[in-house]
């Protein structure tokens, strides 16, 4: 990391291609959202849920696969509690007897297997978690920006969000692009990636001021290339060590935190990137100097008058 700190690197100067690789990312995730939408999870769109109870704690892939064969879609399987008790959602209308022709699909092979419960979840309530959870990150990204606004100053407020947008849309559009699950785990996620992104900004941010405030150039490019090198040690180490427990959780978690895993996994990296070089080039794009940090000093009228006194 000594010698990270030591070398200073020109990020200012490559921000034009990272404007580019940033827009190339949007118009990708904005068109997939468009065209393919989003594969919304059970707990927005509504079906059936199925739990169940083996003797022994059976292979979920397996368990999956003879769920698909028999012609069930959109299924999902994950532990419930202990390994044994499996809870399976189908995105499908609700049948009384689903609970039975499940079981005794998987009692096909000799397994023990008990069922302990099936159930509706209605459309309506996935209505209304989607309208609860779109307004609530709305929300959030309010109150980032009036904070933001409120410890720096406004420039910096409209840099933040923008780069915040930038993250959750880039992330959106990975799992409408590859039709990854969406569901109530991943908008937590969502949520997760704006205060680590927003954490990762800030602390550029203040490094940017501080160094604006020393500095007696007002070279705004060189400066922010000084900051950010600055804070480029930490920044790293941070995103590293979060990412190793990232996918530790990825590979070792199961499927009921898979997708919230992998979202925040995209979330870190595009978040360091934008943290990097969004959020800070954004700033030379709305013309941020040094006197929107340093009022300029005003004259002393009583000086000026007893300067002109002969």
């Amino acid at each position: 990391m000594r010698s990270l700190a030591m070398r200073q690197f020109d990020f200012m100067g490559k921000r034009r291609l990272a404007f580019i690789i940033s827009a190339l990312m949007l118009l990708v995730s904005i068109g997939s959202l468009v065209v393919q939408q989003l594969n919304l999870g059970l707990d927005f769109t509504g079906g059936t849920l199925v739990e169940v109870r083996y003797a022994t704690a059976p292979a979920l892939d397996t368990v999956r696969q003879a769920l698909e064969g028999e012609g069930f879609r959109d299924v999902s399987v994950q532990t419930f509690g202990a390994s044994n008790e499996i809870l399976i959602r189908l995105q499908q209308d609700f049948d009384p007897d689903v609970g039975q022709q499940v079981v005794s699909l998987l009692r096909g092979d000799g397994a023990e297997v008990d069922l302990i419960r099936a159930e509706f979840v209605g459309a309506q309530v996935g209505e209304q978690l989607r309208d609860q959870s779109g307004m609530g990150m709305l929300v959030a990204l309010g109150i980032v920006m009036l904070y933001v606004a409120f410890r720096f100053q406004y420039k910096f407020a409209i840099g933040a969000l923008l780069a915040l947008i930038h993250d959750v849309i880039i992330v959106v559009g990975v799992f409408s692009l590859f039709q990854l699950d969406f569901d109530l785990t991943v908008l937590a996620a969502l949520l997760a990636v704006i205060g680590y992104s927003l954490n990762d900004t800030i602390v550029v941010y203040d490094r940017i001021r501080e160094t604006i405030r020393k500095s007696r150039i007002d070279d705004m490019p060189t400066i922010f290339n000084e900051a950010i090198n600055m804070t480029l040690s930490r920044t790293l180490a941070t995103s590293g060590t979060t990412l190793l427990v990232l996918i530790a959780l990825l590979l070792l978690g199961g499927d009921m935190i898979h997708y919230f895993s992998i979202a925040l996994i995209i979330g870190v990296v595009v978040g360091t990137f934008s943290s990097i070089y969004v959020a800070a080039a954004l700033l030379l794009i709305v013309k941020l100097q040094r006197q929107d940090l340093i009022p300029a000093k005003k004259e002393d009228p009583e000086e000026e008058g007893e300067e002109q006194l002969p």
